[in-house]
């Protein structure tokens, strides 16, 4: 049996699961878009992705 996970936020289907940080005091799973959207509003400014493999080596 499959378990489907819901967002907490937005309520859509979650492939990735992500838990929120405890300073959201948010209960249950977050999809990755509203993660990323939670943690621009946490940290927010510019932010430069590091760990992204370089596309002209694959």
């Amino acid at each position: 049996m499959v378990i489907e996970y819901k967002c907490v936020i937005c309520g859509k289907t979650v492939d990735q699961k992500y838990l929120p940080m405890t300073e959201w005091k948010l209960e249950g799973i977050m999809c990755g878009k509203c993660y990323s959207k939670k943690i621009s509003e946490h940290y927010p400014g510019k932010h430069v992705r590091v760990n992204l493999p370089d596309s002209k080596k694959i």
